[in-house]
Order: C-alpha cells, then structure tokens, then sequence
C-alpha cells in the first residue's frame, strides 16, 4: 500500500466515521410537532349563541371562525416546530347557516381553507343534502383543484362508479412531510353508527371501518411514514375500539359524540383526542417522538401545555375572517327574508323574550323544548290547514339545541331568530330549501299508538335521538316492557306493550287545561297529525320491517298519499318546520316595555305529557318462562327416565 492509497484510506473512514456520528446525534435528538383540531363545527361560522354575541365587548358567547383563526395564529407564530389542524367531519348541518349549502354557497369549507386547516374528513352531516349535493358543494368551493390545499381524506367510504364525488379529489389517505423530517400518515374514518344516521347519504356506502383502518396503517407503513393519525367521526365507543382492534395507530383525532376530552385517552398505546363541537374548543397537542427508539409521546401539562383551549371573546376576531363571516350573513338574511316573504329580514335580530330557558333535562323524558317546538308544530299547522290539529310528533335528533335567553345587560331575556330556528332547522324539502318542510296526515287511533311504540323501541335500540316529543296528547309509557328478551346476536324481540295507556287532549290552545279524552286501539277513526318530512319518510320504513307497527299515511278522507303529497304548501311554497318555530314565538302577547312577544311561563316546565312508569322488566318475565320450561323439561326428562329404568328393573 502506497502513502497517497493509504492517506485516502485514512480520509474515507474519518469521512464514515463523522457522517455515522452525524446520524446517530440525528437520531437522538427527540422532534417535536403540534397537532390543533376541531369537529363537529356544524356550521357555527361565528359565536353562539348569537343573542350574547357582541364583537367590540366581552361576552360569554363561544366559538367563531374569526376567533379560531386569531387564536391558531398565535399559537402557529410561538411554536418552532411544525403545527397542523385537522377536523373530524360534521363541519355542516346544524345552523342557519348550513342553508346557504342550497343556494350554491360553500362557507364553511371556504372559511376553513382561510383558516389554514391542513386536511378534513367526513361526517354524516355531510350527507344532510346528499352525496350529490356534497359533491356540489365542494365543486363549488373550487375542488378538485382545492384538494391538495384543503384535502378531504375520507377512507372508508364506498361509492358507485357514477358518484359525482369521484370528481372532487377525495384522498383515501395523505402523507404530511414535516419541517423536521418526520413522516405523518393521515387516513379518515366514518364510523357505524355515524353512517346510519346519515339518512340521505345513500347511494354511499361505507366499508368496515376497522379492516379499512388495518389496510391504511399496512400501506402508510409500507410507504415509510413514521406516525399515522386517524381522522374519524366515531365517537369515543368506536374509537376505542378502533384503537384496542387495530394495532399501529398512533393517534386517533375523533368526533361525533360531542363530548370534549379535557385529557387524551390512551388505549393500546393509542392516543385518543376529542375536542367537543361547535368550535368551542380547540385541540392543542403537543407531541414529541424519537426517531431512535421510534417512540411518540404527548408533551405533559406540567409544561404549561392545555389539551383544549376555548375560543372565547379573550380572543380578538381576525379582521379578514370577520369580514367574510359578516358577508354570509348579508346572504344568509337575503334567504330568509325572500322566503318569509319579508315577515323575518334578520337573523341577528330578537324576535321573543323569556325569563327561563327551554331546554332538555334528560334523554327519554319530555322537554320544555320539545313541548315548545311540538305546539308550534300543532298550532302554528292548525292555522295553516285551517283544520283542527290533533296531535303533533318531533323527534330528539331533530331538536338541536336548546333555546337559551339572552344573559347580557344588552341582551337580558331576549331570544334572536338565528338561537330560535336553530333548535329546528335540519334537512330540505323536495322544493330543494333549507329545513324539513311541516306535513299534513291523517292517522288511526292504532297508527298513532304505533308511532308511540315505535318511539319507545327505536330509542331503547339506538338511542335517544329516536325518542319524540309530542303535543296534543300524553301517555303513560314503560321502557321495560318495550321487548321481550334480546336474542342471541342482539336481535330483540319486540314486545309491543310499553305504551300502557293514550289520552287526546280536546282543548284549544296550549297544552294547559285537564281536557283529555281516552285513545283506544281502533282503526275507525281517524286524526289530524302534523310532523315534518322526515318522521313521515321515517315511519312508514319502520312498519315495513316490523308490521305490527305499520303506519299508513293518509288524507282526511282515508285515502293514502305519500310523504310527498302530504307536504304543506303555504302561500305557494313548502312551509317549513323553522318557520312554525318562529311564526309561534312570535304570535303571543307583546310586552309593551320589553317591545317583544314573551313565553309563556308555561313552557318553564313539563306538564307530564309523557309519564315514566317503571314496572317489572318484560325480560325477566321472559328469563322466569325461560326457566319455567327448563325446569319442567327437565322433570319431564327426570320422569321419563325413572319410568324407563322402572320398566327394565321390572323385567
């Protein structure tokens, strides 16, 4: 070996030997990232409630686009490290201004793309108008071209060759190459019970959301990512499930149920956040992973660090945001001044005072709201039609939101059009508006126990939002007595035996005086039920699959008409749900001081339309037949037995 050949050797391995310790000081230094997130926005473009809402003062009212982007900011210009934002889906669907999705307006994607969010996925609120409609509304946001500057990363869902949302640039999954050299997989997940709400979403489908979930974590792994989120619109029941089931998944950024998470749950290793809804919150996690050992951890709260952060009126609206937000509600009152023909011109504005909320106590049990939202349903319908209105239905999941006065000095008591129609204002009509339209239907004395029954079966099965609220009649109900046993598997056998008894109410007005006559099971007689679009799309599908609870929709002659046919027209267009609301709280007596209509105090209370009583479950009747039979069987047997070894000792 020559002098030159060695000095290169010398020069090579002093090279090697600095490049190995470079990588290996690289891989020891721990990197940091931070993750914000929001979902379930449901369209809240700025504070609520609305009445408390004042943007030169401070106020108790929550949430806002205009705040978010000042308060992501911030924290966007004090971190060093890669910040991301994301939402679990349900951005649309729940207020006012989710109608403007029907008169070819994009606001909330158009607002979060200005906000600076790095990736959505999808809800079932998505599907409020349908999946054509969905894919509308992002077309005219500017997808498929916005797609890679907002994506929207939806996994698991399934959809027909023809569906338009092929066209918008829908990713199944995304990977997010950070500053810092750390590989983030994205993927998004519509849970089971998220999709069957989604009553307009088919003909979408989705796929099994665990197995998705496996194969997305198998490809982004393969693709060399080193942490993988999962975007999902589960609830906190699938996602722990999600995260027991599926091994690799990091963390798990859910929606759905509402709830916000003060502190990350942690289930297989898998990191668990929830940030509440109606941008109240927002999710503030700081992670620190190590490339050496390829562990990830949440930074602790001990460094001053909060998991959710609410946007109140601390924080100042962001000027250009603000500006933006005010211009949908100039088009927001455009809409709702055309189609009231001029009788509401304001959203902002109050329209009824009340000293007392009206609001939901408890699941299963009658409401002050749903005792409001129902009469108006029956009597502002009565006044429509022209004809006496028996009975009105609505159900929870329709009920948004309770309706809560004003609390300011400047708002004390007062109730603005935008709180008041948000408690109702979901869905359209088949004239393409915002809002279930009201419908007009005549049913049996037995149909309207079978539409009872249906209410205590549903939500016993799946939930509360299946319980209604009715005007016009009580009842006596016990939940216990709704099936007979659970099979194995899950399957129930209904009973048909919870509603215990039915009374009409053959007053005038409110629900207020002891005027009550007794229903029976017949199907001689009929009356007049007002509810909205979707109970009557609703019920007669229920009565398809379980007979015993038919319900056939009629008119007041005993012919059958379709949801359709039963929709009411008023003044040559669909008369909606939110318009009876609101045309309600403003029919009572004006206070000449307060110059608005006020609540009666009526509604500060229930009046037991609906009357809980507890009895011995159905089920144990069923478990003691059960045994009963086991027990005779088995003497029988006994029996037998003893007789045969009778005869043989005999012979």
């Amino acid at each position: 070996m020559n002098k030159r050949t060695g000095l290169n050797l010398l020069r090579s391995s002093a090279i090697s030997l600095i490049l190995c310790i470079i990588t290996m000081v690289s891989l020891s230094q721990t990197r940091r990232f931070t993750i914000l997130h929001t979902t379930d926005e449901h369209s809240t473009l700025m504070p609520l409630p609305m009445v408390d809402y004042d943007p030169d003062r401070m106020d108790p009212a929550l949430g806002g686009y205009a705040r978010l982007a000042t308060l992501v900011n911030e924290i966007r210009e004090q971190k060093d490290d890669p910040v991301l934002l994301f939402s679990s889906g349900d951005f649309i669907g729940g207020t006012p201004f989710a109608w403007l999705i029907l008169e070819g307006y994009s606001p909330e994607i158009h607002l979060k793309n200005l906000v600076g969010y790095d990736a959505v996925t999808i809800g079932n609120h998505e599907f409020d108008y349908g999946p054509d409609l969905l894919a509308e509304y992002l077309l005219n946001a500017g997808y498929p071209e916005l797609s890679r500057e907002l994506p929207v990363i939806a996994s698991n869902l399934d959809l027909p060759a023809d569906s338009r949302l092929h066209e918008t640039g829908i990713f199944e999954s995304m990977i997010f190459e950070l500053e810092n050299g750390i590989n983030l997989g994205v993927f998004g997940i519509l849970g089971e019970e998220a999709y069957s709400l989604a009553t307009q979403a088919e003909p979408a489908g989705i796929t099994d959301p665990r197995q998705t979930a496996r194969n997305q974590v198998s490809a982004l792994r393969e693709a060399g990512v080193d942490i993988i989120v999962a975007l999902t619109h589960a609830g906190m029941e699938e996602d722990r499930r999600l995260a027991r089931e599926v091994e690799g998944i990091d963390i798990i950024l859910g929606g759905h149920d509402h709830i916000p998470e003060a502190e990350p749950v942690i289930v297989n290793g898998t990191y668990i956040m929830h940030s509440g809804y109606y941008l109240q919150y927002l999710g503030h996690y700081e992670f620190e992973w190590d490339p050496g050992t390829r562990e990830l951890s949440l930074v602790d709260e001990t460094e001053g660090y909060r998991y959710i952060l609410p946007v109140d009126s601390r924080i100042e609206e962001d000027p250009r945001l603000q500006e933006v937000v005010l211009g949908y509600v100039d088009l927001l009152n455009e809409f709702v001044s055309e189609h009231t023909r001029g009788l509401f011109t304001d959203v902002g504005e109050s329209v009824a005072w009340s000293d007392f909320p009206l609001v939901r106590p408890s699941p299963f049990t009658e409401t002050q709201v749903g005792n409001f939202v129902t009469d108006a349903m029956r009597m502002t319908g009565e006044m429509i039609t022209g004809e006496r209105v028996d009975v009105a239905f609505q159900g929870n999941g329709i009920i948004r939101t309770d309706i809560v006065p004003g609390a300011m000095d400047w708002s004390m008591g007062q109730i603005s059009f935008f709180d008041l129609v948000t408690v109702s204002g979901l869905g359209s009509g088949e004239d393409g508006k915002a809002g279930y339209p009201l419908v007009s239907v005549y049913l049996t004395e037995r149909e309207i126990f079978n539409v009872l029954e249906t209410s205590s079966l549903l939500s016993q099965l799946l939930g509360d939002i299946y319980f209604l609220q009715v005007s016009g009649l009580r009842y006596v109900y016990d939940p216990g007595r709704t099936v007979w046993l659970t099979l194995p598997g899950g399957t129930p056998l209904p009973a048909y035996r919870s509603v215990i008894g039915a009374e009409l109410y053959t007053g005038d007005g409110i629900q207020d005086t002891e005027e009550y006559t007794r229903l029976e099971k017949r199907d001689d007689r009929m009356y007049h039920v007002i509810t909205d679009y979707y109970l009557t799309s609703f019920l007669p599908m229920v009565g398809e699959r379980l007979p015993r609870l038919k319900v056939d929709l009629k008119d007041r002659y005993g012919n059958h008409i379709t949801p359709e046919e039963a929709i009411i027209i008023y003044d040559q267009r669909e008369f909606k749900t939110w318009e009876a609301i609101a045309q309600y709280a403003t029919s009572f007596e004006t206070d000449e001081f307060l110059d608005l209509p006020v609540i009666p105090r009526y509604y500060e209370s229930s009046f037991d339309r609906i009357i809980f009583r507890e009895g011995i479950p159905l089920r144990y009747w069923s478990y003691a037949f059960i045994i009963l039979i086991l027990v005779i069987t088995g003497l029988l047997v006994h029996l037998a037995l003893r007789r045969r070894r009778h005869r043989r000792n005999r012979v």
